[in-house]
C-alpha cells in the first residue's frame, strides 16, 4: 500500500511542477522585460530539475541547476549587460506576424505528439527494480576524471566573460 500511495504522490508533484513550469514558460515568451523573462526562464529550468528528482536522478538534477540554472543565465544576463539594451518594455521589438505562429505551434505540436505514439506505441518503461544502480561517485569520476582541467578552464572562461561584462557594463 505504502508503494501506491508513493506513485501518486509521485503524481501529483509532477503535475503541480509541470503547471508551473508551463506557466513560467508561457511568462518567458509573453513577458515584456527581457530579466524578468530570464527569471522566468530560472523557475522552468529548476523545474525540470525537479522533474529529474522525482525520477531518483539526483546526479541529473544537480547539473542541471549548475549548468542551466547557473550558468546560462549567467550568460543571459551577460549578454543584456554588454548589449546595453533598454531593461524595460520595448513595443518596437514585437512582430507583426506572431498569429502565424500560433496556428504552426499546434501542428507541430500534433506532429511530435504522432510521431511519439507512432513510434513508441504502448511500450513500457522498464521496472526500476529490475535496472542495476550507477553510484553517483562512478558516474562522476568518469565524466570529471578525463575532462577536469577543461571543466575547470571553461569556469575561468566564464569568469572573465562575467567580469568583462560588469567592466563594459558599468557607467562611467
Amino acid at each position: 500500500m505504502v508503494a501506491a500511495d508513493l506513485l501518486v504522490a509521485q503524481n501529483v508533484g509532477f503535475g503541480i511542477i509541470a503547471l508551473l513550469m508551463i506557466v513560467a514558460a508561457l511568462r518567458v515568451v509573453t513577458v515584456k522585460n527581457v530579466v524578468h523573462a530570464a527569471l522566468w526562464l530560472v523557475i522552468v529550468l529548476s523545474g525540470a530539475a525537479a522533474q529529474y528528482l522525482l525520477l531518483s536522478a539526483e546526479f541529473v538534477a544537480i547539473t542541471q541547476v549548475l549548468v542551466y540554472v547557473g550558468a546560462v543565465m549567467v550568460l543571459f544576463l551577460f549578454g543584456t549587460m554588454l548589449t546595453r539594451a533598454k531593461i524595460g518594455a520595448e513595443a518596437d521589438l514585437n512582430n507583426k506576424n506572431w498569429g502565424i505562429a500560433v496556428p504552426v505551434s499546434l501542428l507541430m505540436f500534433g506532429v511530435i505528439t504522432w510521431v511519439l505514439i507512432d513510434g513508441f506505441g504502448d511500450e513500457r518503461l522498464p521496472n526500476p527494480d529490475e535496472q542495476t544502480q550507477v553510484p553517483i561517485q562512478v558516474l562522476s569520476d568518469d565524466i570529471f576524471g578525463p575532462y577536469l582541467l577543461p571543466f575547470w578552464a571553461l569556469s575561468f572562461v566564464l569568469l572573465v566573460a562575467v567580469i568583462g561584462a560588469i567592466v563594459l557594463a558599468r557607467k562611467d
